[in-house]
């Protein structure tokens, strides 16, 4: 895990009179998920490039785990960094074993280390390497190609990883799909993340940290739930939807409205949802006709009921 540092950071590019990223400072705590969000043009993705050297600043320091980026040698700073990219960008030519293992051949790791990392890989993003070590780019589907970068992006172990609007090209299905593999992937490596997005929803379903930008400004740095509930000023409270109190139960997790299971309480034909699942899923289901509760589980285990009346009080 690795810290971000950006302090009075700005870009300016030739011929243009306002500045792509104006004076951003703020810190990525070590193993957080931190979303850029914005709509386009608002510096994102230049804000991001700066940490690699993709781009170079103007002004201001960047800096990983306390060492200025621009004193590091691009190549060996780019092979601490995962990149992950809509347009994924595998080697058509190479198979899917052969992408993965670009950074560990880079890195000099021996033939052995590098097929177990190769399969360790590919069984993490659940594509089984038994079946997709030998395919082509080609042969794979548009959300088997983003598994694939996204294990290409880990293959070296960095502790940071970058993703420039990853999904933004692929169908909802497949999107939201791909949105929970990163967060299983989050929840066991525990990497840095800066993650480039303008759809809100995305950025509230992945956030620890919200980078709310506007012409190149960071408007607003808060967890998804202030910055849902107090947003800095109007643009902010216009683009996230803030008076949706749909979206903001997006955001409460069923354990804080739940009450204990009664004596009396029998689970026949309730549906069930988890402690850590949304309130705005609860409410989905309490809306289904002929529900009037649910059992509320954790893993296997009932450990709690919830209704209508204790999710509008929550």
């Amino acid at each position: 895990m690795s810290t971000i540092r950006f302090d009075h950071v700005s870009k300016r590019y030739p011929g243009n009179g306002h500045p792509a990223v104006d004076e951003a400072t703020f810190e990525v705590a070590a193993g957080s998920f931190v979303v850029l969000l914005g709509p386009s043009g608002c510096g994102k993705t230049t804000l991001l490039k700066l940490v690699n050297r993709l781009q170079e600043p103007t002004a201001g320091v960047i800096t990983l785990d306390g060492t200025d980026v621009r004193s590091l040698e691009v190549t060996a700073l780019r092979r601490q960094i995962g990149y992950v990219i809509q347009q994924v960008g595998l080697f058509p030519h190479m198979t899917v074993a052969q992408n993965i293992a670009v950074v560990p051949e880079l890195l000099g790791w021996p033939r052995e280390r590098i097929k177990a990392r190769v399969n360790e890989l590919l069984a993490l993003v659940e594509l089984p390497p038994e079946e997709y070590c030998s395919r082509y780019p080609a042969q794979l589907s548009g959300g088997q190609q983003q598994r694939v970068g996204l294990a290409r992006a880990l293959a070296g172990d960095p502790g940071v990883i970058l993703m420039d609007e990853p999904f933004g090209a692929i169908d909802a299905i497949t999107r939201a799909s791909l949105q929970d593999e990163v967060l299983r992937l989050q929840r066991r490596l525990h990497k840095t993340i800066l993650f480039v997005t303008h759809d809100v929803e995305e950025a509230l379903r992945l956030a620890d940290m919200l980078v709310v930008m506007r012409a190149g400004q960071i408007v607003q740095y808060d967890t998804p739930f202030a910055v849902l509930t107090r947003p800095a000023d109007a643009f902010v409270r216009n683009l996230m939807g803030a008076e949706d109190r749909v979206r903001q139960l997006g955001l409460l997790r069923v354990e804080t409205a739940m009450r204990p299971l009664p004596p009396d309480y029998t689970a026949d034909g309730m549906p069930t949802v988890a402690v850590g699942d949304s309130l705005r899923r609860a409410l989905s289901l309490l809306l289904e006709p002929g529900v009037t509760a649910l059992t509320v589980v954790d893993g296997v285990r009932p450990v709690g009921c919830l209704t209508l009346d204790q999710l509008r009080r929550a």
